[in-house]
């Protein structure tokens, strides 16, 4: 299988790296995302607010990734809502949507171009994501006009932004089992209830949700993909989720009553909505995780070297040219599943394969560094402070379990690919 790009692909990939550089310069460039530095250089703590006057990202040192990177905490800054609006005015949110709604047109492979070339450039951390890749293209499929209409310009101009309400305390890998419920209220829904590890909650002016809307119903019946805005005082409380390494990308979410505006694909139909959406998680955008992957294994490789394990443990320098072989082994599996449709197991495959390798390589990032890496920088921090690669073991701990654990995957690969007897329930 040829897994080149073509011309039109390169000329693509050109555009899309001379736009990417000159617009990182000035606030954008360097620490953008982490708070800035006044002309000596000394960094301005202040710290940004979100949308509802909440204090986030304060004490964030200079020099830090303004992507985040695995556990380092999603680096917020009025530059990256800034840098939203430059992206949606020159066209580059949407690529993956159809001509009557998208900014610009773009193959699939120039998708990947995109995602990559932004992967490289270490562009801010994206608060759009979410609405971008996940709620548009649902919306498309599913969606009426009127919803269409109302949210997806918002988005494309990189204005509106969304979080998932998927998982709670008693269903994270068992999504069927949800029990927040929604109850039908003349125009609208009232939801209530409990939902958990929910990226950008604080920043998100929506949450796409999903709900019991038929009272008795059980797993996949009688569920509901709905829209719910954010910005409900006494009806949404948003709590941040305080990680083992220190930083909290995730929120739980509690819903009293709050207002659901409609729903996606008719009442009744979440689930098959809701699958549909998961499919998306796992498209384009895993190339360009794995652009991020491949620092984060250079950054360990460099580690071993300087600590001097790649001269002396063979079975650590294996192991190391096994992770690399495995990257590159992935990204080919990534291209050569991207187009396909109706293939139940494609996303179980690339989610089973990306997760233990993203473990595999935390664990090594500490096994290079021998005793050290079990030490803190030194008595002079002045609060608990790690640095990359602990993060990145103890962000990966959990790389298995998230978005659908290991087993999981295997179960639908067992179930819907092979076709062997479903597990007794």
């Amino acid at each position: 299988m040829d897994f080149a790009f073509g011309p039109d692909d390169t000329a693509f990939r050109h555009e899309a790296r001379t736009w990417l550089e000159d617009r990182l310069t000035g606030a954008f460039a360097g620490t953008a995302g982490q708070g800035r530095q006044d002309r000596r250089g000394v960094q301005d703590r202040r710290g940004v607010q979100d949308r509802r006057g909440v204090q986030v990202g304060q004490d964030r040192q200079v020099g830090k990734d303004r992507r985040g990177g695995s556990g380092g905490g999603l680096p917020a800054a009025p530059d990256r809502l800034a840098w939203e609006r430059e992206l949606g005015a020159a066209g580059w949110i949407g690529l993956g949507w159809d001509a009557d709604h998208g900014n610009r047109r773009a193959t699939l492979t120039q998708q990947v171009v995109w995602a990559e070339e932004y992967a490289r450039a270490r562009a801010p951390a994206r608060l759009g994501h979410i609405g971008e890749n996940l709620l548009a293209p649902t919306l498309i499929a599913h969606g009426d006009k009127e919803q269409q209409a109302r949210h997806l310009p918002g988005i494309a101009r990189g204005e509106e932004f969304w979080c998932q309400g998927y998982s709670e305390p008693g269903a994270g890998s068992d999504l069927a089992s949800i029990r927040t419920t929604a109850v039908a209220d003349g125009h609208c829904y009232r939801v209530t209830g409990q939902k958990i590890w929910t990226s950008l909650a604080r920043e998100a002016h929506w949450c796409f949700v999903l709900a019991r809307t038929e009272p008795g119903s059980t797993r996949h019946r009688g569920l509901s993909f709905l829209l719910v805005p954010m910005d409900q005082p006494g009806r949404i409380d948003v709590r941040p989720i305080r990680q083992m390494s220190g930083t909290s990308e995730f929120n739980e979410v509690f819903l009293d009553g709050a207002e659901a505006v409609g729903t996606v694909g008719g009442e009744g139909n979440g689930w098959r909505v809701a699958m549909g959406l998961l499919a998306l998680e796992r498209g384009v955008s895993t190339l360009a995780q794995q652009i991020g992957f491949e620092e984060e294994l250079g950054r360990v490789v460099r580690a071993a070297a300087a600590g001097g394990a790649l001269g002396h443990d063979p079975v650590l320098r294996d192991r190391l040219i096994r992770q690399w072989a495995e990257l590159r082994t992935m990204r080919w599996n990534a291209l050569r599943t991207l187009g396909a449709t109706g293939d139940p197991g494609a996303p179980s495959v690339a989610k089973l394969l990306w997760g233990g390798w993203h473990r595999r390589l935390g664990e090594l990032a500490v096994q290079v560094r021998g005793a050290a890496a079990a030490a803190g920088p030194g008595p002079w921090t002045p609060s608990y402070e790690l640095d990359a690669l602990q993060r990145l073991f103890l962000f990966t701990r959990a790389d298995t379990i998230y978005g659908g654990s290991d087993e999981i995957q295997r179960t639908i690969i067992a179930e819907r690919v092979l076709g062997l007897p479903r597990e007794p329930r």
